[in-house]
Formats: structure tokens, sequence, C-alpha cells
């Protein structure tokens, strides 16, 4: 895949390579003022593609769901077949209230919905966006196992997860990426996080 000057590195050990720089698409649908004019963000997006920014990010929640469906309209055209798609599950808003889950029945049917609202048949990296504490992970990337053996998923991440369940997740299936806060603001994942990711992932 021709990067245009972009360098590409690896996420992982089980093949997963991506654009060192990647497009967080987050921005264009929520969380920061009102959403963007969907022509000019799909402009913005092909733009990145073609400059050779091919990871794209998004979520189920951003938007919500919003976000995502922008992406499935970015990737027509051939577009699709140029970049690594992540998106996430696991965080929602349910009312007014915020919910995590990770329970197997959520993760096939946010699945399910995420490839529908993309429009693809298959999601590259799969992130559990945040770790319900009411289920073992175990139980969660079960689930997550099943995806890639069904070939809706190619890799599994995780976002915000502490080492240890790094190390239980990872145990079942193998991780490819983690997703977390890493700045000369945010320092502490260099205690166990990242000596973590290095020994396993």
């Amino acid at each position: 895949m021709a990067s245009r000057g972009v360098p590409r590195v690896k996420l992982g050990s089980q093949g997963l390579e991506v654009s060192a720089q990647g497009l967080g698409c987050m921005g264009m649908s929520a969380f920061y003022g009102a959403p963007k004019p969907e022509p000019d963000m799909i402009n913005l997006i092909h733009h990145a593609v073609n400059a050779g920014i091919t990871f794209l990010d998004t979520s189920d929640i951003y938007g919500p769901k919003t976000n995502e469906i922008l992406l499935g309209k970015a990737l027509k055209g051939g577009v699709r077949e140029k970049v690594e798609l992540a998106t996430k599950f696991g965080a929602r808003f349910e009312g007014d209230q915020f919910e995590i889950r990770g329970d197997p029945e959520y993760v096939r049917a946010a699945c399910e919905a995420s490839l529908q609202r993309l429009d693809v048949d298959c999601i590259d990296l799969y992130y559990q966006h945040r770790i319900d504490t009411r289920v073992p992970i175990e139980i969660t990337m079960g689930e997550l196992k099943k995806l890639v053996e069904e070939g809706k998923v190619k890799y599994i991440g995780l976002s915000e997860a502490s080492a240890s369940t790094i190390r239980r997740a990872h145990a079942v299936h193998p991780i490819t990426a983690i997703q977390l806060e890493w700045s000369l603001w945010s320092r502490d994942v260099e205690q166990e996080i990242i000596p973590t990711c290095r020994s396993y992932i």
C-alpha cells in the first residue's frame, strides 16, 4: 500500500500494519462543538487517505453512531481497500445515563450494528472502549475471539485497560493494540502498562 511519505508501523505481533499517523474522527461528529458538515468531513478523510494517513479511528459512541455512518460514506468508491479501520464498543448512553457493557450478547450486537453503519464486512481493529468491571474480561474476550474466527473482526484492542486486564485478555486471544493517553501530562502508564504491552503485545 502506497504511503506517500507517511511511515508505516506494525501494531502488535499479529500482522496489522498501519500508517504511523492516524486520523481520529471523533471531533467530526461529537464532543468538540456541533457536528461538522458531512461533505467537508468526507473530503477531509479522502485528503488524509490520499496523503498516506490510512489508519482511521472511530467508535459507536461518537455521535452517538453518526460518526460510523459518516465513515461508511467516506469509504465508498474503493477507499475501504486503502485503509485500516478501527472502531470501538462498550460505552454507550442509555437515555441520560452513561453505561459500560462487555457481556457477550452486547459485544455481538454492537459489532453487528457497527458493521452495518460502516457498511463493511469486517472491522480491522475492534476495541473495547471501556472495561466492564461486572463481566470478567475473559468472558468479553471469548466473544471477541468468536468474532475474529467468524471473519467479522481481524484484530482486537482494548482502551483504558489496566496491566492485569491486558494480561488476562491476551491469554484468551492476542491483543493487538492498547488505546490510552500517553503524553507529557500523563506519564503514569509508563509504570506498568507500557512494560506489559512490550512484554505481551
